[in-house]
């Protein structure tokens, strides 16, 4: 399907990407993903939203590469409405739509797929701000370099990004709350500590190759139109 006139094609389709993987982030984070042993830093575990998360950081600089930061930030508050209106049809199906009788998965897909208010609030509060920051910090690091360092740009703007997107949200879903095994405070700092290390390695392998990427295949769907 061609993408409208006044929209260039890659705009139109990593629009239509980014609204995806919006959605998908929020799924694939109940999941916890080993990293495996990694010399130094150990055991590494990590939600696996994250590689959903990174592509969203990856599209984000690639549009501001190629269209400007002013719709680069423009795509991040759009993305707002397909996470809305997909946590209100999650809760709605859950809380609300009740499951046939023949169907015995209702717990399990409450348990997998259910948030609470609190987690849904700080993964709305963590998306604005950290994309919204890594867009500033892609586009500032680019003053005056004509396209140059792409990649240790996007490297370094989703380096500040992940670190603040895990201190909001981790502090937001887990400020206060006690840990029901050991009736003790939640290890707020230790749980960042463990995402951060493993969101920012993960940062280092698949930001760099993935922003030349898209940029490459932007301009080229750019050139086809």
């Amino acid at each position: 399907m061609p993408a409208p006139a006044s929209v260039p094609r890659g705009l139109f389709a990593f629009s239509l990407l980014y609204g995806g993987l919006v959605v998908l982030a929020g799924v694939l984070g109940t999941k916890l993903a080993a990293l495996g042993h990694w010399p130094v830093l150990g055991d590494l575990a990590v939600e696996s939203g994250i590689f959903a998360f990174l592509l969203l950081v990856v599209l984000s600089s690639a549009v501001a590469e190629l269209y400007g930061q002013t719709t680069a930030n423009r795509l991040v508050r759009f993305g707002f409405v397909p996470l809305i209106v997909s946590i209100c049809l999650l809760s709605l199906v859950i809380e609300v739509v009740p499951p046939a009788p023949f169907w015995h998965d209702q717990e399990a897909f409450a348990r997998l797929l259910g948030q609470g208010a609190r987690m849904q609030f700080a993964g709305l509060c963590s998306y604005g701000v950290s994309q919204t920051l890594n867009v500033y910090v892609f586009s500032r690091l680019a003053a005056g370099r004509q396209g140059k360092l792409l990649m240790a740009r996007a490297w370094i703007a989703s380096l500040l990004s992940q670190v603040v997107d895990t201190v909001i949200f981790i502090t937001i879903s887990f400020a206060g709350k006690v840990d029901p095994v050991t009736g003790q405070p939640m290890p707020i700092g230790l749980i960042m500590e463990g995402q951060i290390v493993s969101k920012l390695l993960l940062s280092t392998i698949m930001v760099p190759p993935f922003i030349w990427l898209f940029v490459k295949l932007g301009r080229r769907l750019d050139r086809a139109s």
